[in-house]
């Protein structure tokens, strides 16, 4: 079994966060790491294959698309258990939206061989869309079972528990497949200090769009449906209001308050 598990590099979000003259997230000047929602699919990945009866068959690799810093979310996939990496890294790519995303996404897979279950986050820290798994499944033409809390598997044989806000659904599918998983599938697990030293022996694959086949002009911010027109910084934080409470009026005070700014 081969398991494709798209993992993506954010900025932290604990730091200040910049923007690029054309309004583009500045993935470079700020630091970044593996989006934590991805580690719950990493996880579910590690987990298909140790549940498989012949674990050592399944080959989990690990796709990113993104700047150079973005081989930081490939390695830290790596040193968690994935056998192996490929960063598609291209200039051409940035400012991409979530349908390029999914294209240069896709061509990879495509590239990579036969793949029986892709496997993604329920959606990136900094973007937050959700939008790319199904887009991947149509690219691909594949089945998709999405935002799955409980992933159980039996061969090609999978059924996810998916919890909405009034029912819960369970959904059965056959690989290959398309599969995107929430936080609540799993606590991710830590990378061993044997899991780190293990993966600086593994293979770590860089493609351009030209290794895909991918035309430049359909990806890159030119050919984003969606733009950013402006952006501004977060206005300085003020001083915060004291109210002394001398003659038992304090929590009249702080009602008059919340009311002024509308909290209650």
């Amino acid at each position: 079994m081969n398991i494709v598990v798209c993992v993506k590099y954010v900025p932290d979000a604990t730091a200040e966060q910049k923007f690029e003259s054309d309004n583009t997230v500045d993935r470079v000047g700020v630091p970044g790491l593996l989006s934590e929602l991805d580690e719950y699919a990493v996880e579910q990945s590690l987990q298909l294959k140790e549940k498989n009866d012949d674990p050592e068959s399944v080959q989990v690799t690990a796709l990113t698309v993104g700047p150079e810093q973005a081989g930081d979310a490939i390695r830290k996939a790596l040193q968690m258990g994935a056998d192996k990496g490929v960063h598609v890294i291209d200039d051409a790519v940035a400012g991409s939206d979530a349908p390029a995303t999914s294209k240069v996404l896709a061509a990879a897979i495509q590239k990579l061989g036969d793949v029986d279950v892709v496997v993604c986050g329920m959606a990136s820290t900094d973007g937050a869309m959700s939008v790319v798994p199904a887009m991947l499944a149509e690219r691909l033409d594949l089945p998709q079972v999405t935002l799955g809390s409980v992933v159980e598997s039996q061969g090609d044989q999978f059924r996810i528990k998916r919890d909405g806000d009034t029912a819960t659904e369970i959904i059965g599918a056959t690989a290959p497949l398309v599969l995107s998983v929430t936080d609540q599938s799993g606590e991710a697990r830590y990378p061993s200090f044997k899991g780190i030293m293990a993966a600086k022996k593994k293979p770590l694959e860089s493609w351009s769009l030209g290794d895909l086949g991918v035309d430049a002009g359909e990806v890159g911010l030119a050919a984003a449906w969606t733009a950013v027109e402006a952006t501004e910084a977060r206005p300085p934080r003020t001083a915060g209001q004291i109210v002394t409470d001398e003659d038992g009026s304090g929590a009249t005070a702080l009602v008059e308050f919340l009311a002024s700014k509308k909290f209650i």
